[in-house]
């Protein structure tokens, strides 16, 4: 089995990774159930550890969900770009990359990065001064989608310069938008901002940027979660991909 998601693909079961390593295709991750010692995946571990590509031991569950399949193959294999890379490499790649804007909380964030990996985003970066301990929430919170594409750190001045520097369209989601997701091209290679949870985007991003999109709303409560507003765009992006 082989499933697309956006610039990664999928391959089932050990005798497909182990013809798609011998062939040469861009493996980046295998992954394997943490308690399979047959001689089969330790030689399919091997081979892939040889080319550079990740291990992922996962649990019972990990196999069935990523396969999406009620019947879970004995590997599965991500190939496609690096997970890793530097941000001028990210906003090159030709997709969209995520910018969450002083993120507040490392939970909401992790659960972020999940939505764009799913999304099939290029990549994530956080606009937020964590420590160690705070990263590493954000790759638990993930549940191993920070394996899978690039989640970087840095500034948005830095990241809003990199983007202008490369011809990326910066979009911006904030409630002072004036057009719908619907009302604007996002097929194209882009630079998607989210606000942090307390204070929103800057003004000065927000003038920066060659959009600002506004999603509907009709409760009390004035904003979304992160990951809802993410979520939203991102699948609203993915219906105009398929037009």
């Amino acid at each position: 089995m082989n499933v697309s998601a956006g610039p990664r693909s999928y391959v089932a079961g050990r005798p497909a990774i182990a013809l798609a390593l011998q062939e040469g295709a861009p493996v980046r991750m295998l992954l394997v159930a943490a308690a399979d010692q047959t001689s089969e995946t330790v030689q399919l571990i091997a081979s892939a550890e040889a080319q550079g590509a990740r291990i992922w031991r996962g649990g019972p569950g990990d196999l069935r969900r990523m396969s999406r399949s009620p019947e879970p193959p004995d590997a599965m294999a991500m190939l496609g770009p690096s997970p890793e890379a530097s941000l001028d490499e990210l906003l090159t790649r030709g997709g969209v990359t995520w910018l969450l804007h002083r993120a507040t909380y490392p939970s909401n964030a992790g659960f972020a990065v999940r939505t764009a990996e799913v999304s099939g985003a290029d990549g994530v970066v956080i606009d937020a001064a964590w420590n160690h301990q705070e990263r590493a929430r954000v790759r638990h919170v993930s549940m191993g989608a920070a394996l899978l594409l690039p989640v970087l750190y840095a500034s948005w001045r830095e990241v809003a310069e990199r983007a202008r520097a490369h011809g990326v369209r910066v979009i911006a989601i904030e409630d002072v938008g004036e057009i719908a997701p619907w009302q604007t091209d996002l097929r194209q290679r882009c630079l998607c901002v989210i606000g942090g949870e307390r204070h929103g985007i800057d003004p000065a991003l927000l003038a920066q940027s060659d959009a600002v999109l506004r999603l509907p709303m009709a409760g009390f409560v004035p904003s979304y979660n992160l990951q809802a507003a993410m979520a939203a765009v991102a699948v609203e992006r993915l219906r105009q991909l398929t037009l």
